[in-house]
């Protein structure tokens, strides 16, 4: 689950990273209020103007104006909300933007770059740390990879002092700073109070891209990019309140409301499968025979009729699939009932693309025999590539 910039900033300040003072707004009337409020507190006519979308790049793609005054922040604002961002995560499409946040201007000295991610190799959280904030990381990485500086959280002490240290002084926070032991105790701090954010959030990545350095050698996170772990939903009913339903794919919540795992992609293949690791292998051997996923779609290990065609109807409801991929291996999932859910599902739908079905598994007999019984236009597999194979060619044959 991702969440918008100023929710992050929350976070950060409840924990107490320091933020710029900041204001969330939904209309153009709110941004000026907010910008005449900042602009009092602080002294500074100059005011940040920050559309608030699930992705990253906003500042290239016009999505973020440093203004002076209240009524330039008020112009920015009008411009911003309701337009149609695009970045280089957004894709073509962009996102429409419908939030803003105003956030007081600094007199920044330095930009550098803080991340934290789950290292499933190491099974540590992975501290990522670069001198070249304001940047796509994964610029950074793939051009000057030596740039970038990692320690690994130990789950049981958190992020130690001295790694904390190590960060700070590999970054010369120092540098520049009319105090430089202060400005890197600061750094410190922060480092070791985002690792603590990380764990106690249960996030799945912390991003602050960029963290500056005042001229005053004071810290600051500048921008907050925050994902939780969807598996530790029960532990955060707080959660709920900071999803922004309009940022997130409308199917992929249909999906989770019927209790199914959905992710769309950008492929033509529909693929129903049982199990995440199979789901996986279905999706690879597909790229493996020519073809491309349109989705990530798991039913789980006790679907029943309806639950199969509902899956059928999310996963036609994406103009882009073309053919369908059905892949269940029944162990307490019957294979009997998921061919009478495939089988209700053509019909209520009158399915117009190519299904092919690999069903293995308990009541494997029974489910191919309605299979066969059905009169429907259902190529059955032997296998999974076998399967693969044969919707790639139907696809092909159609295009």
């Amino acid at each position: 689950m991702k969440i918008h910039e100023y929710q992050g900033k929350f976070l950060f300040e409840r924990h107490g990273i320091p933020i710029p003072r900041g204001i969330a707004c939904f209309t153009v009337d709110e941004a000026r209020a907010a910008a005449e409020k900042l602009i009092s507190e602080t002294g500074s006519p100059v005011v940040v103007v920050k559309a608030q979308i699930h992705a990253g790049g906003r500042g290239k793609g016009g999505g973020v104006k440093v203004v002076r005054g209240a009524e330039a922040a008020a112009a920015a604002a009008e411009a911003l909300l309701g337009s149609r961002l695009v970045t280089h995560q957004t894709g073509p499409e962009g996102q429409i933007v419908r939030r803003l946040y105003l956030e007081q201007g600094l007199e920044i000295a330095r930009e550098l770059y803080v991340g934290l991610v789950v290292d499933r190799e190491r099974r540590r959280t992975a501290v990522m740390a670069s001198t070249e904030g304001g940047v796509e990381i994964e610029k950074v990485a793939a051009e000057t990879p030596e740039k970038i500086l990692t320690v690994h959280v130990d789950p049981v002490i958190g992020l130690a002092a001295h790694q904390a240290r190590r960060l700070a002084y590999g970054l010369r926070a120092g540098d520049g700073s009319p105090e430089p032991k202060r400005t890197v105790a600061e750094l410190s701090t922060v480092l070791a109070r985002l690792a603590r954010l990380f764990d106690a959030e249960d996030c799945s990545l912390c991003e602050v891209n960029p963290l500056v350095i005042s001229k005053s050698g004071s810290v600051f996170a500048l921008d907050s990019k925050i994902n939780f772990d969807d598996n530790a939903a029960p532990r955060h009913r707080e959660w709920r309140e900071l999803l922004d339903t309009s940022e997130e794919d409308p199917v992929e919540l249909e999906a989770k409301a019927a209790g199914l795992s959905y992710v769309s992609l950008d492929g033509d293949i529909g693929c129903l499968v049982n199990g995440a690791g199979l789901a996986m292998a279905t999706m690879d051997i597909i790229q493996h025979c020519g073809g491309q996923p349109a989705n990530f779609l798991d039913v789980g290990g006790g679907a029943n009729r309806e639950q199969v065609e509902r899956a059928f109807k999310i996963i036609l409801s994406s103009p882009r699939v073309k053919g369908i991929f059905v892949n269940i291996f029944g162990g307490i999932m019957k294979c009997d009932v998921i061919a009478e859910g495939i089988i209700a599902a053509t019909r209520e739908l009158d399915l117009g693309v190519p299904l092919v079905v690999r069903l293995e598994g308990t009541r494997v007999g029974e489910g191919q025999a309605l299979l066969a019984e059905s009169g429907l236009a259902i190529q059955t597999a032997k296998d999974m590539g076998d399967g693969a194979r044969k919707i790639v060619a139907a696809i092909q044959g159609r295009t």
